[in-house]
């Protein structure tokens, strides 16, 4: 008991307020996008798109925020500076959600789109490094893994906003783009609370370029390169969950039932991700992880099979031990492999072909659904990730 008054209350506390703020920024955005997420794809069918306009929609929305993430995350450390990136990051994407109720125009979905990706992007490497700026290496996870869980939380009320009011309108989903502004809305407030720490600009380098932003894999070490490879794979057959949130809505289910099983998924990841974090720091961030990449093998070999309410509930709740494992815990790893002035830089560019590797993982699973069916897509994305643990497995967890 005492271990936890400390961890919140003591001297040396391990989640301080810019870690409660950032994590309660994160709360209320996720809040508001998610209130639209698990039903994007079935608007989005309603008003004309296919299955691999929307895959395509989802990736090219990613690729556009991993740029962003490469390219931002290495200015926010070229001049020292990360909070400017994190307000103005979080404020774009509160903008976006209102785009959405004015046009059903593909090109203006793809701007609205757009544009809260830009927003992703110029936060994410920022708001990162904040975060592991605030900790020491023996609590990364547990920190990135607290700013999880409160991240997801908001993935739980959003789409529980959702839920309450479709059953009062149902089909009728414009005016959710309106009322998921008022979250985002505090979420911009909140981050006018932030503090930055005092840091220099980077020196003795050329001044910031175009390109820099996507240079820093070249200079990075060779534990950082092995690392973010395998997780590039990794992302490579790791598509949308629109489209898992899809094969449960073709598989006959309705609205409800695919929204209420998206709310059990965030909320169990939302309780997960904080207590695997303390896990990876105790025990060590390569077996968590591993354990992670594991159970997203059996969610999407489970998922090229069909089944009723409770089987998908089941595959959910195991695609929520993969979150909870993998997502914190990754970034945790990749801050701990390199020198602390290159963090915006290192989980920037990471993110940033990842997004990437989202628009080709999104591409060719909407294709390979259309033309070969869902259990191939699902099938061959389990096997590849199998061939990534065993990869990971000889990854070594030390700057190097």
């Amino acid at each position: 008991m005492s271990s936890v008054v400390k961890e919140f209350n003591g001297p040396q506390r391990i989640l301080t307020r810019n870690i409660w703020i950032l994590s309660l920024v994160s709360l209320f955005t996720d809040m508001a996008s998610e209130m639209l997420y698990p039903m994007m794809p079935v608007y989005l069918r309603s008003v004309g798109f296919t299955v691999l306009a929307i895959g395509m929609l989802e990736g090219i929305a990613e690729a556009v925020a991993g740029l962003g993430k490469a390219w931002f995350g290495a200015w926010s450390d070229h001049i020292g500076k990360r909070l400017p990136f994190v307000r103005y990051g979080y404020g774009l994407s509160a903008l976006s959600k209102p785009m959405l109720a004015f046009s059903s125009v593909v090109g203006w979905v793809f701007a609205a789109r757009t544009t809260d990706r830009v927003g992703k992007g110029l936060r994410t490497g920022a708001r990162d490094a904040m975060l592991s700026a605030e900790t020491d290496a023996a609590h990364k996870a547990t920190v990135f893994g607290f700013h999880r869980s409160l991240d997801t939380l908001g993935a739980v009320i959003g789409p529980g906003l959702a839920l309450i009011y479709l059953y009062f309108a149902p089909a009728n989903y414009r005016p959710l783009f309106l009322i998921a502004f008022i979250p985002g809305a505090a979420a911009i407030l909140l981050t006018l609370l932030l503090k930055e720490k005092p840091s220099s600009p980077q020196t003795g380098k050329k001044a910031f370029g175009f390109l820099q932003g996507f240079r820093y894999w070249s200079t990075s070490t060779s534990s950082y390169r092995k690392l973010v490879a395998g997780l590039l794979v990794f992302a490579l057959v790791n598509s949308s969950d629109l489209l898992l949130l899809l094969r449960i809505r073709e598989a006959g289910h309705s609205d409800t039932v695919v929204i209420g099983i998206y709310i059990f998924y965030n909320l169990a990841y939302a309780l997960l991700a904080y207590p695997l974090g303390k896990l990876a720091d105790r025990i060590g961030m390569k077996k968590v992880m591993l354990a992670g990449l594991l159970f997203f093998c059996m969610t999407y070999a489970g998922f090229a099979f069909e089944g009723g309410f409770w089987y998908f509930l089941l595959l959910f709740g195991i695609y929520a031990l993969y979150a909870a494992a993998t997502e914190g815990v990754a970034k945790a790893w990749i801050s701990n492999v390199v020198p602390k002035d290159e963090t915006g830089s290192a989980i920037g560019t990471y993110t940033g072909f990842q997004s990437i590797a989202a628009l080709l993982a999104s591409s060719w699973a909407g294709a390979a659904w259309m033309v070969l069916g869902p259990a191939w897509a699902f099938g061959i994305s389990a096997t590849v990730c199998m061939l990534v643990v065993f990869f990971l497995a000889r990854v070594g967890t030390e700057r190097g």
